[in-house]
């Protein structure tokens, strides 16, 4: 087992659709780009699929829209822009993020002092 998926477990599930908010909302982009800043951003392990479900699913919900773009190097590709909805679920979820990171670091702390006072005792 490596790290990455010992990290990428250790995500929150929400963790994708968060990822997605924040690139799209970054500026217009297409799929396949999407696909390579996710892997950038942490899920190693996202495929086009899923990646095109998820993105789909958050633009049923209204948080992102798409069109049909040409590209001067091969098929058509669709791009994707956040709506009003989605930056209103980025703000949320980043404050949920935020609140999950704090928890979080707290617990680390407390691990670490935990862990420090048994190594100081030996």
């Amino acid at each position: 087992m490596t790290g990455d998926s010992a990290a990428e477990r250790g995500l929150p599930r929400a963790y994708l659709r968060v990822v997605l908010l924040t690139l799209v909302a970054a500026g217009p982009t297409h799929g396949y780009d999407l696909l390579e800043q996710v892997r950038a951003a942490g899920v190693r392990l996202a495929d086009a699929g899923a990646l095109y479900r998820t993105l789909r699913t958050m633009e049923r919900q209204q948080l992102f829209e798409s069109w049909w773009e040409k590209s001067s190097s091969g098929p058509p590709r669709r791009t994707y822009t956040l709506t009003e909805s989605g930056r209103a679920a980025l703000d949320a979820e980043t404050r949920e993020l935020r609140a999950t990171v704090s928890l979080l670091g707290d617990v680390v702390e407390q691990a670490e002092r935990v862990l420090g006072a048994k190594a100081d005792a030996r």
